[in-house]
């Protein structure tokens, strides 16, 4: 047993839920004679949802979404599964990244799993004429639900997709606690620094930004948030954190972390204000949230360490983790959200992969809540997997909770 295949045995053993569920794709081969294509961060938790799908019947191609997330020695255990072809490679340049979503496409597929969208995006601009031969697909994160929305707003949208990143099971687990624990196990490990009485400033107060903010707060950070959304920033008042524009966290932050998913939002202006030492992390999702671009036009001297690239600028020191990409999946140990949180994420995909796969030509294209009996299911399942009960509703409630006519 090789580096790779250790890796994806040890994760099994934590996904329990996604276990069962192989368990019955391998009875009923839901996706006998398919092809379902496959861009996301290639290691261990992923190549058992790979296999599940494999054992579900399916002929699967995969490459990686982002390229300094892959672990080769998963990618290589995955290449030697039967019925998986695997593209991804770390380090990939722009060239080879493409390359290897274009092999994936290549394979014609019934359906396609994003974590960006970036499989969906080269079908529908570069690989048109296999639009017609998808069923339907299933996106995994914030960015690529916002992008796919767009699309199908502007009606470019050519099949159905399912947004497995907005449902309950999703948000509140993979995005608040996965989110929240690996982001900060990642900057810990590659600064060695102290977070607690650090001022940290997150961007974004959505459920990953909570999540960050949450865990922030527990390990005795002065957490400053910056939003654009009333709502959203009078929600992190409200819980408790400062809340103010980027423009003066810049002045304040010791510790920065975005978690936006949109570009721009710290940049040259903020640079120029931030304090000696100051370090820089993403925890979004493509790397354009931090201008990086610009420091590396304009720093004076620049230091490359593993993890860590200094910028001197004015005898200033901004250190940026992980070239701006996902500081939990690129830093070089980089391990990605935990075993247990990506259990319940990825047996959600497997599960509205099936659906996808059963349901897609029923449904005109657009973008698609998961199914609520899925939602549910996943979280029914992990429940008994945890040995937990809860109460069932009786009948007199529900005959309280449907009707009018009784009063209060």
């Amino acid at each position: 047993m090789n580096s790779g295949e250790k890796k994806i045995e040890w994760a099994r053993q934590y996904m329990p839920v996604l276990s069962g569920i192989r368990e019955e794709f391998s009875r009923d081969k839901p996706f006998r004679g398919m092809r379902i294509g496959m861009a996301l961060h290639v290691e261990a938790k992923t190549a058992n949802l790979v296999e599940t799908l494999a054992a579900g019947g399916a002929e699967v191609f995969i490459t990686g979404c982002n390229p300094l997330s892959t672990q080769d020695d998963v990618a290589e255990a995955l290449g030697r599964v039967p019925n998986v072809h695997c593209y991804a490679k770390r380090g990939a340049d722009h060239r080879e990244y493409y390359a290897a979503i274009d092999k994936v496409l290549d394979a014609d597929p019934d359906v396609t799993i994003d974590d960006g969208m970036d499989l969906i995006h080269r079908l529908h601009t570069a690989r048109t004429e296999l639009l017609a031969g998808v069923r339907g697909g299933c996106e995994e994160t914030t960015t690529g639900v916002h992008r796919l929305r767009a699309m199908a707003r502007d009606e470019k949208l050519r099949f159905p997709v399912i947004a497995v990143n907005d449902t309950p099971m999703k948000r509140f687990f993979d995005n608040v606690h996965g989110t929240g624990e690996s982001a900060l196990t990642a900057i810990m490990v590659t600064t060695n620094m102290l977070v607690a009485g650090k001022a940290v400033v997150v961007a974004g107060y959505g459920f990953c930004g909570r999540g960050l903010a949450r865990k922030l707060h527990g390990l005795g950070a002065r957490v400053i948030v910056t939003e654009v959304d009333s709502r959203r920033a009078l929600e992190a008042y409200m819980d408790g954190f400062a809340v103010m524009p980027m423009d003066r966290a810049a002045t304040l932050g010791e510790i920065f972390i975005t978690t936006t998913g949109n570009t721009s939002v710290i940049t040259e202006r903020h640079f120029r204000n931030m304090r000696h030492g100051v370090v820089l992390a993403n925890a979004g999702h493509f790397n354009v949230e931090i201008d990086v671009q610009w420091l590396e036009e304009h720093a004076d001297t620049i230091v490359r360490r593993d993890g860590i690239d200094t910028y001197m600028l004015d005898d200033r020191p901004v250190h940026v983790l992980a070239e701006g990409r996902l500081v939990n999946l690129a830093i070089p140990k980089g391990m990605g959200h935990p075993i247990e949180v990506m259990d319940l994420s990825f047996a959600l995909q497997a599960l509205c992969t099936r659906y996808i796969a059963e349901h897609g030509k029923e449904h005109p294209a657009g973008v698609y809540d998961v199914p609520a009996e899925i939602d549910e299911q996943v979280a029914r399942r992990k429940l008994a997997a945890l040995d937990l009960s809860i109460d069932e509703i009786s009948p007199e409630q529900k005959d309280y909770l449907s009707g009018w006519e009784e009063g209060t």
